[in-house]
Formats: structure tokens, sequence, C-alpha cells
């Protein structure tokens, strides 16, 4: 098949964009090299647009939360990865929590079925020199093509460290000594009957020899040229965060608050008293028979691992589906780089997409992807483009992206509402809701005046 656009990367953001273009009636082929004889470090299969981190999408709750918002404005506009989520779909509460092994097929299912893409499994090792591209391969870019972009860009790349939490098979959790809830026991229409966590209660001198283990714990060793990368804050290393003080990981992912422990009650405390510390494990599979470890993203060896999380009361006798696990990220300096339609600015037929602009999360990469199909397809139509306002979410985070943020500290950024038009006069306990009330009727009125899927 004859292309009209080349989209290099099969990951979220590339999945994205190719859906976006195709449903507009271009000619897509998007390139892979997973598949085809190369792997990353952190991904297992070669399935478009696998999730090698969390399961989750964060909040689904868009009146009050930044993410919640992006995840209504991609539904909006007809996203292929939100319609995924929902056919994978499991209980996390108010969080948007995926079966990775459904949603990766039902994406790839998708786009390979769509008679305007096809999926060529094949490594590029350097930028197109001509034609319309988009470049989408994320934070593990192969070397090759690594090292043509920086050629390309004449910016050395930014570098990040990005963690990964264990899983737990379900029937190795002790629930004698576990049980499930909700922080403050809220639900929503898709959680289990009990609540959408398992919590492994963690009494202080529990917690206490704990942390000494993170602290004690042998760890990946650093490659000289890897000493200086800075992590990211938003997926941070337990033993990183426990090396911050003995009280922050209560206050972080071992928070205890809102969690009453049916094993721990008392005449005063009949529904249960709050544990020193918890664990918390979320539903990673449609079955429930996978759980992930919530925030317990570990650069600790393997048999480390292994040795300390079975001394979590609950967790004795866990069997691990995946252990934690570390890999190197690399981001553009896009502000410097890059123009207001995420083109390079020395080659414009080429775009960027995804994590490898600089936005960090699963949504953030996959909107962003999305935004560049909608911007291509504009472009290769004649048509003028018209970006969302900076009062949305879709315009915040590109807005940050493509200038708002300082080159010189340019960092991975997940969206929020700081990066939003502030809205000083109205009181702090309104402002998320003023925040999302005006982004929602913005998009209205941008999306009332753009093309979005041809009639």
């Amino acid at each position: 098949m004859t292309h009209d656009i080349h989209i290099i990367g099969g990951g979220l953001a590339g999945s994205e964009a190719a859906w976006q273009l195709a449903r507009r009636g271009f000619k897509v082929r998007l390139s892979e090299m997973r598949g085809g004889g190369d792997m990353t470090p952190a991904h297992q299969t070669d399935g478009l647009a696998e999730l090698v981190c969390s399961n989750s999408f964060r909040s689904d709750d868009d009146e009050k939360n930044a993410v919640g918002l992006l995840h209504h404005e991609m539904r909006r506009l007809d996203s292929l990865i939100m319609q995924a989520g929902e056919t994978a779909r499991v209980p996390a509460g108010s969080a948007m929590a995926v079966d990775r092994d459904v949603f990766s097929a039902q994406v790839q299912r998708t786009l390979e079925d769509h008679p305007n893409i096809t999926v060529v499994r094949e490594r590029i090792d350097t930028l197109p020199e001509s034609g319309a591209t988009i470049v989408a391969t994320g934070p593990l870019t192969a070397q090759a093509l690594a090292e043509s972009i920086v050629s390309a860009t004449g910016q050395d790349r930014l570098a990040f460290f990005d963690a990964i939490a264990p899983i737990v098979h379900r029937d190795s959790i002790d629930m004698d000594i576990c049980w499930i809830q909700s922080r403050w026991d809220k639900k929503t229409a898709a959680s289990n009957e009990e609540g959408d966590y398992i919590n492994c209660p963690m009494t202080k001198d529990q917690y206490l020899a704990f942390h000494q283990g993170l602290m004690d714990g042998e760890k990946t060793e650093f490659r000289e040229w890897e000493k200086d990368t800075p992590y990211f804050d938003g997926c941070m290393p337990i033993e990183v965060m426990a090396a911050r003080g003995v009280e922050t990981l209560r206050y972080g992912p071992m928070k205890p608050v809102g969690l009453d422990n049916p094993r721990d009650t008392t005449p005063e405390f009949p529904q249960g008293r709050w544990p020193y510390a918890v664990v918390q494990l979320r539903q990673d599979n449609k079955l429930g028979t996978l759980w992930n470890m919530v925030g317990f993203q570990t650069k600790l060896k393997y048999a480390a691992q292994v040795e300390l999380f079975r001394t979590i009361p609950g967790l004795e006798n866990a069997e691990f589906a995946r252990l934690g696990g570390l890999h190197r990220n690399t981001f553009l300096n896009s502000p410097a780089v890059l123009d207001r339609q995420l083109r390079l600015r020395n080659a414009e037929h080429i775009r960027f997409a995804g994590q490898v602009t600089g936005c960090e999360g699963y949504v953030e990469s996959s909107a962003i992807g999305l935004m560049a199909g909608m911007m291509a397809a504009a472009e290769l139509s004649g048509r003028q483009w018209t970006p969302p306002p900076r009062t949305t979410a879709f315009g915040a985070l590109l807005s940050h992206i493509t200038g708002d943020a300082d080159a010189a500290t340019y960092q991975p950024m997940n969206v929020n509402f700081g990066l939003f038009p502030p809205l000083h006069d109205v009181k702090k306990k309104q402002r998320k809701e003023a925040y999302t009330g005006r982004a929602k009727a913005d998009f209205t009125d941008w999306l009332a005046a753009v093309e979005c899927v041809p009639a």
C-alpha cells in the first residue's frame, strides 16, 4: 500500500496517531520494531500499545482532576486508546485501570483490521529525509534512531530512569491477614463489591524493619554514563523515596489513612483501626488473578525484592508474575527543538509524539499522539491547524511541550492544573471544578470550529 504518512513506533502515541489519520481517510504505514527481531529492555511482548509499567490510566474523574478531564476530551475525539481502555477495564475505584493483555490486543486488532493502515514489523534506524512522518518511538527509542535524532536536533538527549512495579499472583496472597477495601470506602460502577485494593497492614515495628530493608537491599548498579541521570518524581523507585526520610512512605504509597483493618477491632473501633502503614495491591487483569503493588516501582535486584517483599504481612508466600525493574528513558528538549505543531524546527516534515516529547504518563502520551495525528491530517488536507485553547487539557499539555516550559530546565510532566491559565478569582475549594467547567465549555467551542472526521 502506498502511504500518505509514515508513523514510526507502535506504542500508545503511535497507535493513536495512526487511528486518527486512518479514520480521516489517509493511508498509514505504521513501523514497529518489536516482532521484527528487536525488543526493548522493558517490553515483554510484541503487542502494539503494550503497557510496560502500571496498568492504570489514573483518575477518571473529569470534574476535579486534570487527567480525568483529558480522558473526557480524548473520548470526545473518538480516541482509540480510550475505546480499548473501556473494553479492557478492571475495577480500580475512581481510577481507570485495564487488563494490559486485553487492552493491547484490542488496539492491535483495531489497527490491523483498518483498511488504511499497514503495520510493518521493522526497525527504523534514521529519520526519513522526506515525506510526512510522525516519530512516536517513546522513551525507549533504539540507539541508532536516537543518534539520528540527536544529529538532527543538534541537542543532547535528556534522560531519566523509570521504574516498574512488581505483579503478584492473587492466589498467593494470604487473605486471612490482608483485606479488600477502597480508601474511605469510595467506589464506582466498576468497583468490586468489597472494594478495589488488597491491603497488607503493618505495625510500626514491621514498617521500620521494612524501611531498613529497603535501605540495605542490594540494588541495580548504574553504568558510568548513567550515574548523572535524574529520576522522574511521578515514577520514583520506592527505595529512593524511603531514603528521603523514615516517614516518607507513610505519607506516600504506604499511607494508611481511610483504611480500617477488620482484623484489628475494639469496642472503640468496631470497624477496625488504621494500621501504622499499608501496602496496597491493585487488580491488574480482568480475571483478577494478577495484582500489582501500588507505588512499588523499584531498582532492587530480583533476589532482594523477593526476600524483602515476602516480609510484608500477607505476602509471606507471594508468587511474583513479574518483579520490579528499571529502564532508562529518553526525551527531547521539545521547547527548543519542536514548533507549536510538534514539528522538528529544521525538518518540518517530521513530527514527534508521545513520551519522547517529554510528556509523562500513558494518557498524556496517547493524547499527544492524537494531536499529532490531527495536526498531520490538517496539513495533508491543506487546511490551517487551529490548536485547542490553553484552557483545555489538550491545550495546556501542548503548550507545556511546545514553548511554555523553560528549555533550560525542561522535564517530563503529567497533565495538571498547574499547566492551565490560573483562576485566581475563584475560591480555592471551587477551583478544580472551575478549571474543568471552563475547559469543557472552551473545548466544545473549539470542537465545533475544527474538522474532526470527514462526512
